[in-house]
């Protein structure tokens, strides 16, 4: 069996986030790294964008789940796109790391995560 996998390099969304109060009333920069496998992985693809996964669409998706509320936790964030993705789109699996850039004398604090769809049934 034959797997592509496609990558999302360094998209960058404004979100609320962080523990303290004063932390989520400003926008910050994070930044995510998006690998995933379509569910579907036939020998060619012909050009046809339905036998793959249209990463535009993907990327457009993430930033409406981390624009929807604020949240405390890069942690929790990486989870609910994680979840949300999986379920909406035809993915296997998908790694997704979260880099904030808070903590001083720091180039980033992140996290990163895999999950399967399996997961998620």
């Amino acid at each position: 069996m034959q797997e592509r996998i496609i990558t999302i390099q360094g998209l960058t969304v404004l979100a609320y986030v962080g523990v303290p109060e004063q932390e989520r009333a400003n926008s910050q920069r994070l930044s995510f790294d998006l690998r995933f496998a379509a569910s579907l992985q036939p020998e060619t693809l012909e050009e046809d964008l339905s036998l793959t996964v249209d990463y535009a669409s993907v990327s457009q998706r993430l930033e409406q789940i981390v624009c929807e509320r604020p949240r405390k936790l890069i942690e929790t964030l990486a989870d609910e796109i994680t979840m949300l993705l999986l379920k909406e789109f035809s993915l296997q699996w998908m790694e997704l790391t979260v880099r904030k850039f808070i903590l001083p004398n720091t180039d980033f604090v992140a996290v990163t995560l895999r999950r399967e769809k399996s997961d998620f049934k």
